[in-house]
């Protein structure tokens, strides 16, 4: 069986790269719409989920590469001619539906590998690389739009093999000649066909699909009106002090990787005084809007009854007085969360300039504490150590 193309049958080559991407697609689709099907409401339902998650992102990222070497391989080699080249109609949407399969080849996958570069979370590609992409930042930006066109793109992917297949068993069943079997079994043509010159129509037929797709998936980003993580907070009007800067960061351990996120709406009514009145320099009320957190791919997760629950506390509140501290301050006070108060010392440091100040602290909670994944009863999916962050830069108010 000859390697190469010829004018009238399918080499070997063109013929192991056709089925081999067939298999890849047709096992990581399943896997993905299985997975993303299934339940994370116990520990054992989240590792199985995170399995799917991982063989569908792994097989996801093999076919990206086999699919390059697919495109590369059929822009050098010569292309059989077809068996019916007076069906003008009919090849220029074979052709068009071949092109349409090129794209997704790069495209669906390459989506897919963004998000998961862009955003924290569980389920890691099986691959000694890939966790990462060059100049994808860790940006949920970029992993919200990379996921909206990674579901927009799976469906382009799924009419081009649906046309695909259906064309492949027209051919088969219908007009009874050797197109399935030239790919499948390398059988050649019966007769020399006669060769039909490509025109750009199908290329630019699916690369148009390729644009509405686009179109649609940036419209399904959500615009959003919450305040963007760094961006300037409001602070109430009765502090003499006011954020002007600010992160309020929370770092997860989940299927043993760490998993970032913050809360973008929150205030803080900030009362403090460089000078120690009645044993402290002042005391600090924040209200964070729970509801606008993001957690990496997670987010959906943690907004859910089992953890935040935002549904039925929508607000989280921090109380407390600032003390001196052996290496700076502390914030003693209780944090009120799903319903439930809990004593709290946030060590912080300070750095004052002028009428501006920046301030830097860090607190390990325990999820358990405020009745969080009861369904998690170890460690092995969802860590008891939740790390809560605070940067943010306030000036004073006269």
């Amino acid at each position: 069986m000859p390697a190469r193309n010829s004018d009238t049958r399918f080499g070997t080559v063109t013929r192991v790269f056709h089925w081999l991407t067939a298999l890849l697609i047709l096992t990581a689709i399943p896997l993905g719409v299985i997975a993303n099907q299934l339940p994370y409401d116990t520990a054992e339902a989240l590792a199985i989920k995170a399995q799917l998650f991982s063989l569908h992102k792994t097989l996801g990222v093999a076919a990206f590469l086999l699919g390059l070497g697919r495109i590369l391989w059929a822009l050098v080699e010569r292309h059989p001619a077809p068996l019916h080249p007076e069906r003008k109609a009919e090849l220029t949407l074979a052709g068009a539906v071949h092109w349409l399969l090129y794209i997704s080849l790069v495209a669906v996958p390459l989506s897919g590998w963004v998000h998961h570069a862009a955003v924290t979370g569980f389920a890691p590609i099986l691959w000694p690389f890939g966790q990462t992409l060059p100049f994808v930042p860790q940006s949920e930006a970029v992993g919200t739009a990379a996921g909206a066109a990674h579901w927009v793109f799976t469906k382009l992917l799924g009419l081009a093999i649906l046309l695909h297949i259906a064309g492949a068993l027209k051919h088969h069943l219908i007009d009874k000649d050797a197109t399935l079997l030239r790919m499948l079994r390398g059988v050649p043509a019966p007769a020399r066909p006669e060769p039909v010159r490509k025109g750009s129509v199908p290329v630019l037929v699916a690369f148009l699909l390729y644009a509405v797709g686009a179109g649609i998936a940036a419209l399904l980003v959500p615009n959003g009106e919450a305040v963007a993580a760094g961006a300037p907070v409001e602070a109430e009007a009765s502090g003499n002090w006011r954020v002007v800067e600010g992160t309020l960061g929370i770092s997860v351990r989940q299927m043993g990787a760490d998993v970032g996120g913050s809360f973008a709406n929150w205030t803080a009514d900030i009362r403090f005084d460089e000078a120690v009145v009645d044993g402290k320099h002042g005391n600090v009320s924040v209200t964070i809007d729970t509801a606008s957190l993001t957690l990496g791919s997670v987010t959906k997760q943690a907004l859910e009854p089992e953890f935040f629950d935002v549904a039925t506390h929508p607000t989280a509140v921090f109380a407390a007085d600032m003390l001196p501290g052996t290496a700076g301050y502390v914030a003693e006070g209780t944090l009120t969360l799903r319903g439930v108060e809990q004593p709290i010392s946030l060590p912080f440091t300070l750095e004052i300039t002028g009428d501006q100040a920046r301030m830097l602290g860090e607190v390990t909670l325990d999820r358990r504490d405020f009745g969080m994944g009861a369904s998690y009863g170890d460690e092995a999916s969802v860590g008891f150590g939740v790390v809560v962050a605070v940067d943010l830069l306030a000036e004073r108010v006269e």
